[in-house]
């Protein structure tokens, strides 16, 4: 029998009512809370990150095949056209990890409706193109029946408000060229919504058969191939190898992260947010039960002095105690996942925290629960728990069981 373990379990049992047992209490219940925030941080944190990724790889794809371009822009239109070439678009289908390649083109526009006009990018796909989880799209997807080129648009909400117009209605697209303009009236068959005004202001979806016609292009012109995942955590893997073994100049391979690079540098900017935030609830929760431990050890000096003037060693005896912190900070820990996790699910399906749409990209806080981090929080709060609980621990050997053991 581990003996140190059955004192401190013991010890643990027998303290109802006492005032230990309410230090151990209070102990338990900073420890719990503490977890909890670290948890729920971590996981908002990792959803808001998720969120606002998800939204751009639906919108973008995840790597992109665009004929070399030395700005490196936000804009993927370009006047040159380059040849759809079913033999890559198969090469790159068969690649693991990729879920859809599409050609796309775009070109400017200009929407008018109700005397009202906005400025796009209209990006042209053909049925194979489709949004990933991020999007939301009410309405109906376009038609791609017609022979010639459908006449159906997707706009989005943010547009659609602007021009005060809804699904079903007719807008009038206005192509410059040349300084003429060359007009064509089209249907909204759907509206999308990303909560991105990088997003949102600024694309709408068409047939890209529209603007090959509008651009005096050939059926196989196109300004590139979009590529999407199942897992952006291959993106440069994929990328890299279709930029070095089956593609060649002008074309270049590069992901929807590079293109877009201020945003995800400033996601990256969040985790300095959630590791401070760690931080200071792990420093919290040390102090917590350093305090803790010191106060049971003054308390329970008559103890500590029995135990010694019996004969236990040292090492035996700071055990005890240790024991009784790793049991302090499990428990907590157990009820801290407990509240995290709940609150988190909450969240998750009622929507209890509203967040500004135009500042954060989204309407609710999100959350994102990632197993292993939850794992690596707990296992680091109770290893830090009891490593920390040395220091204090040295107070035993100042403990005199001539003096703590005397009859009063």
């Amino acid at each position: 029998m581990n003996l140190p373990f059955f004192i401190a379990r013991r010890y643990l049992v027998k303290q109802k009512g006492t005032f230990s047992s309410f230090i151990i209490k209070l102990a338990i219940v900073a420890t719990a809370l503490s977890v909890a925030v670290m948890i729920v941080a971590i996981a908002v944190v990792s959803g808001f990150k998720f969120a606002i990724s998800e939204k751009l790889f639906s919108f973008m794809g995840h790597v992109h095949i665009v004929p070399f371009d030395e700005t490196r822009s936000n804009s993927l239109t370009y006047s040159d056209p380059v040849y759809y070439n079913h033999r890559l678009a198969d090469s790159i289908k068969k690649l693991p990890h990729v879920l859809a390649v599409s050609p796309f083109a775009e070109r400017p526009v200009i929407v008018q409706a109700h005397g009202g006009m906005e400025g796009i990018a209209l990006k042209g796909v053909n049925q194979e193109y489709h949004f990933l989880s991020g999007i939301n799209i009410i309405g109906q997807p376009i038609d791609y029946s017609d022979t010639f080129y459908s006449h159906q648009i997707l706009l989005s909400k943010t547009t659609a408000d602007r021009l005060n117009i809804n699904i079903g209605d007719t807008v009038q697209l206005d192509f410059v060229e040349n300084g003429t303009p060359r007009l064509r009236r089209v249907k909204v068959s759907g509206l999308y919504h990303s909560g991105m005004e990088e997003v949102d202001s600024k694309f709408g979806i068409c047939d890209i058969r529209l603007l090959q016609r509008m651009n005096n292009w050939t059926a196989d012109s196109i300004n590139g191939y979009q590529v999407d995942l199942s897992d952006a955590a291959w993106s440069d893997t994929v990328t890299n190898y279709i930029h070095y073994n089956l593609i060649n100049a002008p074309l270049e391979a590069y992901t929807t992260t590079d293109n877009y690079a201020a945003i995800f540098d400033w996601l990256q900017l969040q985790n300095v947010n959630g590791v401070i935030l760690l931080v200071i609830m792990a420093i919290v929760a040390i102090i917590n039960m350093g305090a803790v431990l010191l106060i049971l050890m003054v308390d329970r000096a008559r103890m500590i002095g029995l135990l010694k003037a019996l004969g236990m060693p040292f090492d035996q005896t700071r055990s005890i105690f240790l024991g009784i912190a790793a049991m302090i900070g499990a428990t907590g820990i157990i009820f801290g996942n407990i509240i995290a996790l709940g609150l988190c699910w909450l969240q998750t399906h009622y929507g209890i925290i509203k967040l500004p749409e135009d500042v954060y990209y989204m309407r609710y806080a999100p959350i994102r629960i990632v197993w292993w981090e939850v794992a690596v929080i707990d296992l680091a709060t109770l290893v830090l728990c009891v490593f920390c609980m040395w220091l204090p621990a040295l107070y035993i050997r100042r403990v005199q069981p001539a003096r703590v053991l005397q009859f009063k």
